[in-house]
């Protein structure tokens, strides 16, 4: 499996830059500083807020049964994603963590785990399997996508920076390359431009213009066939409690497989999702 992180995706590209990379030059800023201050605020604020949307969120299309796998954001494990893995079960999914301990980058164990976790819940499921990361994790389930396409059903991003182009444009890049010494050699890495590549697979990118830690521009790509970007409202570190990325996410497992029907919130949830492309 070939992985790289938010550190080599902040670098960006050491050639001539590319027309999207020229279309972006001017906005490769950091989130303001109020958004990135109040993260930890707001975030346990949005926490505060699930259990007053459980009526409206149980009314989500129901799943089908098969296997879910997510994956959490940079310096997290998999009590963060918790919340989202127990409404996914809820609605009669196969859902589990990714089981690699705390997210630290693309370590060894993370390259080989990863494709071993994919193989195995495919298996038990009997079937391909969607693929959620949440920031960084999130990178590494689009890669996911490219290298096993066969085996992942989708893939939903949230938060991702898989399309930054300057390390300013996340506020987590310099916790990442303080543990570059326990990342994989280079040579198991791909490139940044490979990385910001489209995958072979279905995806939606779920987006936030209030991210305090990394710009939403770095978090979306071209809408096509096979990709949809959507906003939501939440903080960064409110992906893994926000409702309203709970619905979202609830629509899109519930495709059946092969079958890419863009989202379209119904008109009571509307003003949740301020952009849907």
């Amino acid at each position: 499996m070939h992985l790289t992180g938010e550190a080599d995706l902040a670098a960006g590209p050491t050639s001539a830059p590319s027309g999207r990379a020229r279309l972006r030059s001017g906005t490769r800023r950091s989130p303001s500083l109020a958004l990135f201050v109040t993260e930890p605020a707001r975030g346990a604020m949005e926490y505060a807020t699930l259990p007053l949307a459980r009526p409206w969120l149980a009314l989500a299309p129901r799943g089908d049964g098969h296997g879910v796998l997510v994956l959490p954001g940079l310096m997290a494990d998999d009590a963060s994603t918790r919340p989202l893995r127990a409404y996914l079960r809820r609605l009669g999914y196969y859902s589990r963590g990714w089981r690699l301990g705390r997210n630290v980058g693309p370590t060894e164990q993370v390259l080989d785990g990863l494709p071993r976790a994919l193989h195995a819940l495919a298996e038990r499921t009997g079937g391909p399997v969607s693929v959620i990361g949440w920031s960084l994790g999130g990178i590494f389930a689009r890669e996911l996508g490219r290298d096993h396409p066969d085996q992942v059903r989708q893939v939903i991003t949230l938060g991702s920076p898989f399309a930054l182009v300057d390390p300013r444009q996340s506020r987590a890049d310099r916790t990442f390359r303080r543990r570059d010494h326990l990342h994989a050699p280079p040579a198991r890495l791909p490139s940044r431009e490979r990385i910001r590549q489209p995958i072979p697979v279905r995806s939606t990118a779920v987006y936030s213009r209030f991210d305090g830690i990394v710009s939403w521009r770095a978090c979306v790509e071209p809408t096509s066939d096979l990709h949809q970007n959507v906003a939501v409202r939440c903080s960064h570190l409110g992906f893994g409690v926000d409702p309203a990325t709970f619905w979202l996410t609830a629509d899109r497992l519930a495709q059946p497989a092969g079958q890419g029907r863009p989202f379209e919130p119904p008109r009571w949830l509307r003003t949740l999702y301020p952009v849907v492309r």
